[in-house]
């Protein structure tokens, strides 16, 4: 009987995610050894601080500032660091002495992901990265690799927790932003500089990398068309849950076809309005879920926790335990298909349908008048619902109205939205959302 080969895997960082993954490597090498063909001995641990506290406890002596030397001597690299520099040194590093990496880390991928690709599929190794994408979610490898044989035309992804459960708290409870936010922060959902989460970052960067899968085209941050939920009311909740529907802050990535036959994809991150019967509309809470259309295979929905130290980890084990095979095995490590070169379009390329809360007033024409800048820029009206309510301090009489149209052109609806401000019965146009899955 052959001896079992031993692995040596360095670890970069050891945040929630990190110490997990120390954890289930110390306490379930056994398993893990089976599974992999190879024994996978932590070599050591790459932090800032060794004297930090740590939700594990973890013997010491894995502990070191020396990440370059741990990278050098390693086979196998988990990078966990999150950022850009020093992480994209120290996988540039690695790679370049032939270890396989396995990282979570979207903004970097989203960033510079085509130079880590190319210079892994130079050196003939293995850049893993389940965990960049809703967490526990086992979905890059089912779009590169069971859905190879199909074409994926569209991509629906809730991939941001702390929106979720932002946008969950807001329609469930009736709160404001700011204290759904404040909720989320309390049970740790949310970080205490919420930026990259409400701004959109966050999802735009795992966007990214879905559209890169998902059309075989390398897409970066810049494609990405971002907007955040922080000017998502409660009132917007409330007119959205009356009309039937919930809104969720979406990745989209879809192909389109123009008049001529080119296609191109829009790649796109927003609040958007969801009938409250589709699949996506029910995942509560800083759930995860990415909703896939395929020409074949139809509709699918991969749903799971999509943060947290645990089933983070799993995923980051799942690309280890991968990698560890493909050395074990040998052959060339698998990192992404770049088959196709799909132009990255912008966003007002796409079609949805839009979702106008206006605040008009009270007299009459007012509706003829709208329904004609409507019509002269060839987007139909689905639904319109008037509200009227008089000012208690100037005893004035306005009417709210709630429009959802039927799929147009984003650039047709953007011209909408324009003309009607101008009007000069128009007093505010209250919101703006797009409406997706109608």
């Amino acid at each position: 009987m052959s001896e079992v080969r031993t692995l040596k895997v360095a670890l970069l960082g050891c945040g929630n995610v990190g110490a997990q993954v120390a954890r289930i490597l110390l306490d379930e090498a056994e398993a893990l050894a089976a599974r992999s063909g190879a024994r996978l001995e932590l070599a050591g641990i790459a932090v800032r601080n060794l004297d930090a506290k740590r939700d594990v406890e973890l013997p010491r002596e894995l502990f070191t500032t020396d990440a370059d030397t741990l990278v050098k001597d390693a086979d196998l690299v988990i990078e966990l660091l999150g950022g850009i520099e020093p992480a994209r040194s120290l996988i540039l590093t690695a790679i370049q002495n032939g270890a396989c990496v396995v990282t979570g880390n979207k903004a970097l991928l989203a960033q510079d992901g085509p130079t880590l690709y190319e210079e892994a599929d130079k050196a003939g190794v293995q850049l893993s990265y389940e965990a960049a994408v809703a967490g526990a979610i086992p979905i890059l490898r089912p779009i590169r690799d069971s859905l190879s044989g199909d074409r994926i035309t569209r991509v629906l992804g809730i991939v941001n927790g702390t929106t979720n459960f932002i946008l969950d708290q807001m329609d469930t409870t009736g709160a404001q932003f700011a204290d759904a936010l404040a909720e989320a922060q309390r049970l740790g959902y949310a970080e205490a500089d919420p930026t990259a989460d409400v701004e959109g970052h966050d999802a735009a960067a795992k966007a990214a990398i879905l559209a890169s899968l998902s059309f075989h085209t390398r897409f970066a941050l810049e494609n990405v068309h971002c907007e955040g939920i922080t000017k998502v009311t409660a009132s917007d909740i409330a007119s959205a849950k009356e009309a039937g529907f919930v809104i969720k802050l979406l990745a989209i990535a879809e192909k389109l076809v123009d008049a001529d036959g080119g296609e191109g994809v829009s790649v796109r991150v927003h609040p958007t309005l969801l009938p409250r019967e589709h699949p996506l509309a029910a995942v509560r809470g800083a759930f995860n879920a990415v909703f896939i259309e395929a020409e074949n295979a139809g509709e699918l929905m991969f749903y799971g926790q999509g943060a947290g130290g645990t089933p983070t980890a799993s995923a980051v084990l799942g690309d280890l335990v991968s990698a560890a095979r493909r050395l074990v095995l040998g052959g060339p490590g698998r990192t992404e298909t770049t088959t196709g070169h799909v132009p990255a379009l912008p966003v007002e390329a796409s079609e949805t349908s839009y979702y106008i809360g206006l605040d008009v007033a009270d007299q009459a024409g007012v509706l003829a008048r709208i329904a004609h800048i409507f019509a002269e820029n060839g987007v139909s009206i689905e639904i319109m619902r008037q509200t009227i309510h008089r000012d208690a301090a100037s005893n004035v009489e306005s009417a709210e109205l709630k429009i959802v149209t039927h799929r147009a052109s984003e650039a047709a609806l953007a011209a909408t939205v324009e003309a009607v401000k101008a009007l000069d019965v128009i007093n505010s146009v209250t919101s703006v959302l797009r409406v997706e899955g109608v």
